[in-house]
């Protein structure tokens, strides 16, 4: 496809995904690029991915950032977990915790013992056998080796100052411009250079499209086409506002459905961020700020935002010289925090496939094949809260309940109802324990389950439950409370 060396690599736009490149670049790649980022100051960011999964405690010591340096300048809180308010039938909550679930053998997961322990009288709540879960709900937290799998909730925006500054610290120049051209090479269509508002030309030979909805190299210049998924995920907007904190931060994200969509609540150290996902058929931008503004708690910071968006993905994440990250390469809702995660994602994919010497086809055809894989798995984990609801109580909740779903996920749906198993494949990011946390739920309850776990006497499975909850129960016991750890830990200071 290109045979040049590459030794400039040119990131379109800031923001969380163009910091991230750029962090990740400069830091593990070394100093064998010229790395620019171009932004301009008059285009805002989205700015409202403010809940992220555990996979970025990984990317952060990848990168060697200091946690405590990194949580007080986002003023981050932990997050433990996604609490899901009136999902199933409309007065009912459940938590998807991020740390595993009881404990599995090799013919089965622990679901299976969980339901035969039901089956025989043992009736406690899948969630009393999830550390994180509990803690959670406990309101407590703390770091030990072997302890509880945790996330953040941060400030986007402060983040993405956080890595311009970890950034400029490895070698990478900002550049201050709005991109009003996209230069392109006539015989091979790659893109060569881009061409400011000030008569700057940038030029480099990998591009990095970070320009969100906006799609500026990926789309505008590129035409590499979009899937839509509205049809099955439906909401296509959001409003969003930040309120002044009136209680002592959650461990935890609050995600509330409601008539038309869902409401979050992000709790950092000093606010709490929240907005409220609808699907615009429904329900009026109007009616929903109304909706979101009655159901905040302390007082607003800012004035309430509307975001459009189109649920899917770019037909190609890589087209010629061009990777997209971010929301120029799709957008999958917010509902399971996984924005941050794709970003990474993609930016570490590209560096374990990355063309040294040249771009060629079948680097660009694997990368692609990686990522639309990823998106599809997330995205079927995604319309799974929507669609296994026992909700009528609103058009909207017909339309989902009744909506035909991807084949993929009728089948993980179809094979948990009848015989309680979930199979993953590697590379999945959401794993068992996921699976059956948000199905169980759900409402998709197994009619029956592998036969490994009657195995067990009664006694024998008493012992077996009751040992893991008492487990649990007596670490949570220890734990400080959430509030007293980040006072200790990483106390930011506005």
């Amino acid at each position: 496809m290109n045979n040049q060396k590459i030794t400039k690599i040119v990131i379109a736009g800031g923001g969380t995904a163009g910091w991230m490149a750029a962090a990740s670049l400069s830091k593990l790649l070394g100093k064998s690029f010229d790395i620019t980022l171009v932004e301009s100051d008059q285009i805002g960011t989205v700015g409202v991915g403010e809940a992220a999964i555990p996979t970025l405690t990984a990317f952060h010591r990848l990168l060697g950032i200091n946690e405590q340096a990194f949580m007080k300048a986002t003023h981050a809180t932990f997050k433990l977990g996604i609490n899901f308010e009136n999902w199933k039938n409309g007065d009912d909550e459940y938590m998807h915790g991020f740390g595993r679930v009881g404990k599995e053998c090799w013919a089965g997961e622990f679901q299976h013992f969980w339901l035969h322990g039901k089956q025989n009288n043992i009736d406690f709540d899948f969630e009393q056998y999830c550390p994180e879960i509990q803690a959670a709900k406990a309101e407590k937290f703390a770091l030990s080796k072997g302890g509880l799998n945790y996330s953040y909730h941060l400030d986007a925006t402060l983040y993405s100052q956080f890595l311009r500054s970890f950034s400029h610290a490895h070698g990478v120049k900002r550049i201050e411009g709005k991109i009003t051209g996209v230069d392109k090479d006539s015989k091979t269509g790659n893109i060569t250079s881009l061409t400011l508002d000030n008569s700057k030309v940038i030029e480099g030979q990998l591009f990095i499209d970070c320009t969100g909805f906006a799609g500026l190299l990926i789309e505008k210049a590129l035409h590499t086409g979009y899937e839509d998924w509205s049809h099955w995920l439906p909401c296509d907007s959001a409003v969003a506002v930040q309120t002044k904190s009136v209680a002592e931060p959650l461990p935890y994200t609050r995600s509330i459905a409601h008539k038309s969509g869902w409401q979050w609540r992000i709790p950092l150290q000093h606010r709490v961020g929240n907005g409220l996902v609808f699907c615009s058929k429904y329900l009026t931008d109007d009616d929903a700020k109304t909706l979101l503004v009655n159901n905040i708690e302390g007082e607003m910071i800012n004035q309430p935002r509307v975001i459009k968006f189109k649920t899917g993905r770019r037909r190609k994440g890589w087209n010629k010289n061009c990777v997209a990250l971010g929301l120029s390469s799709g957008f999958l809702e917010p509902l399971e925090s996984t924005s941050i995660h794709l970003i990474m994602s993609g930016v570490l994919r590209l560096i374990r496939l990355f063309p040294f010497d040249g771009i060629t086809t079948a680097t660009v055809k694997e990368y692609n094949q990686q990522l639309t894989a990823e998106l599809e798995h997330i995205r079927d984990f995604i319309i799974l809260h929507y669609h296994a609801t026992q909700r009528e109580d609103t058009p909207f909740w017909q339309y989902c309940k009744n909506m035909e779903i991807p084949d993929s996920l009728k089948q993980r749906i179809d094979l948990f109802k009848e015989t309680g198993r979930i199979f993953t494949t590697e590379g999945e990011l959401f794993r068992v324990d996921s699976w059956s946390q948000v199905m169980l739920g759900q409402g998709v309850y197994p009619e029956q389950y592998h036969q490994i776990a009657a195995i067990m006497k009664q006694h024998e499975l008493e012992g077996f439950l009751g040992d893991i909850r008492q487990t649990i129960d007596k670490a949570i016991t220890n734990l400080p409370s959430h509030q007293s750890f980040l006072n200790d830990y990483c106390r930011s200071t506005q």
